[in-house]
Parts: structure tokens; C-alpha cells; sequence
């Protein structure tokens, strides 16, 4: 069995790199340096070279805020790519997995999100990332959409890394307290995808849209103060974490009051449960602090 993982440097894609796959799958991952999936001769050169069993896709624009004054990037990275890889699947009749996320929805809902829920992004990541989806779903029937949330690792730049640094030379913090999400590691992301990948490989496919996300809900300012007091045996006493209005902390893109993924489905199929967020955040804290260049 082999797997051709694109987005490689990014959290997702550095940790299917590190998954400990069965024995008889291989690896083949890629940067964007190396493809680039908005090229779609790179594509279809990438998919003849490495003639995989199933791809993954890990890369993406991400950059919430700046794709708000550069959406034809965000564009070609979130609709374009996804589109030239589900016709280059198609192709080849092979499927593809690829990572969506929760800003495909405007958060006005109060309870979580199902997949079946309508959509309605509030800005350029978002509806870029909604109509790569679409471009999926009308372009190859065998696919997994994996949506999730809030991801953050001990690679990359993500919330805890950001929160960790600031606080090194910050005794407060004013952290947003009226939008609500599931912290999401990203390893947990990829042994989802690998459960997923090798249930494909098995036979037993359940193609569509799954929901996937650290299990309960926290505000931001919620989860800074876990980070911290997660880390306080290695970096003492935590900052003080100041509660503000996302009115008060104002940024190009707005974001969903309401990140929260119902997971259910993802059970259901492919008995599938993440485990609670702040269990999760407690091996990526360790895993920082313990690594060669700790964060701070």
C-alpha cells in the first residue's frame, strides 16, 4: 500500500509523516516546494510518478487573516488544488482524503455542527476551503472529507506555540472569550486519517463529509489558560489571561462564534472517538518542553 501525502511541512502533514503505519504501507510525502497542487501539471506528474493507492491531502492556504487581501492564492490553494487532485484521482481510480475545516460554517448555530448542517462561510478561507469540497464531491465519488478544528501541535505555527511564546515576556494576556471551538491535535488528526486509510485499503469504504475534532468545547481565552496551566511544571506560574469580546481584538477575516463539531458520525462509521481536547494538549505541552528547542 502506498500513500502519497501532499502538505507534508505543514502540522497534519508532519504527523502522518510520523505515524507508525502497518509494515507494508510506504510513504511518498511532498512539500509544496516539491508539488504544488495549484500546478496541475504537477498533479497529474506526481500522481504517474509515485503511482499511489490513495492520496492524502494536507496542504492548503491557511492563512485566515491574509486571505482577506489575497484571495486568489487562497483560492488556488483551498478550491483549485483540491479540484486538480479529485480529477487526477479520478483518473487514476484511486480516492483521495483530504482536510476541510469548521470555517465552512458561520457559527450562528448553538449546538454543534453535523455534517449535514448548510454552510455558510464568513469569509475568503472559508469559502475558498467550502467550494475545494464542492469541487471533490463533483469531480470523484471515492473520497473522505475530513472537517476539523482548531489544530495545533508542537510543529508549526498554531495557537499554543503563539500563546506560549507571548507569554514569555507578558505578565497578561487578553484572550478571546465569546467564540467557542474544540482544540484539535494534530497527531490525533492523522491516527484518525490512518484508521481511515487502512478501512479503505480493507475494502470497507464509507465515502463523504466527517466531522472531526478534539472531544468537548472551550473558549480561546478557555484554552490559553489550559495551555498554561498545562506547562507550569516547566515554565512556572502562568500569566494572568484576561477575558475580551471579539469586538474588542478586531481582525481582517471574521471567525464563527460557534466552532463546535458534532463527531458522532465518524464513531458510527468508523468507530472513531477523539479523545478529550485537554488530554490531547497535555502530550503536545510534554512534547514541547521536552524537545530540543522548548517554546519561550
Amino acid at each position: 500500500m502506498k500513500l502519497l501525502v501532499l502538505g507534508s511541512h505543514g502540522q497534519i502533514g508532519h504527523e502522518l509523516c510520523r505515524l507508525a503505519w502497518p509494515q507494508n504501507y510506504r510513504v511518498a510525502a511532498f512539500d509544496r516546494a516539491e508539488v504544488d497542487i495549484t500546478q496541475q501539471h504537477a498533479v497529474r506528474a506526481a500522481v504517474a510518478r509515485e503511482r499511489p493507492h490513495v492520496i492524502i491531502n494536507a496542504a492548503a492556504y491557511t492563512a485566515v487573516d491574509r486571505a482577506e487581501s489575497d484571495a486568489e492564492a487562497a483560492w488556488a490553494g483551498n478550491c483549485s488544488g483540491p479540484a486538480y487532485l479529485a480529477a487526477a484521482c479520478n483518473a487514476a481510480g484511486i480516492p483521495l482524503i483530504h482536510i476541510s475545516t469548521d470555517y465552512v460554517f458561520d457559527g450562528s448555530k448553538s449546538d454543534p455542527y453535523r455534517e449535514d448542517d448548510p454552510v455558510n462561510p464568513l469569509g475568503v478561507y472559508g469559502g475558498s476551503k467550502e467550494a475545494g469540497d464542492r469541487a471533490i464531491r463533483e469531480a470523484l465519488s471515492e473520497h473522505v472529507i475530513l472537517r476539523t478544528a482548531w489544530v495545533y501541535s508542537a510543529h508549526g505555527h498554531n495557537f499554543v506555540r503563539t500563546m506560549l511564546r507571548l507569554a514569555s515576556d507578558r505578565p497578561v494576556l487578553r484572550v478571546v472569550a465569546d467564540q467557542i471551538g474544540s482544540p484539535t491535535s494534530a497527531a490525533d488528526i492523522a491516527q484518525a486519517i490512518g484508521v481511515i486509510v487502512q478501512r479503505v485499503a480493507a475494502g470497507d469504504t464509507h465515502w463523504g463529509t466527517y466531522h472531526y475534532a478534539g472531544d468537548g468545547a472551550v473558549t480561546w481565552q478557555g484554552f490559553a489558560e489550559a495551555i498554561f496551566d498545562l506547562a507550569a511544571p516547566w515554565r512556572g506560574p502562568p500569566p494572568k489571561v484576561e477575558a475580551i469580546t471579539t469586538a474588542e481584538y478586531p481582525t481582517p477575516a471574521r471567525r464563527p462564534a460557534n466552532s463546535v463539531l458534532d463527531c458522532s458520525h465518524i464513531g458510527e462509521v468508523f468507530g472513531i472517538k477523539p479523545r478529550p481536547w485537554r488530554e490531547a494538549l497535555a502530550v503536545v505541552i510534554r512534547e514541547l518542553y521536552e524537545s530540543a528547542s522548548p517554546p519561550g
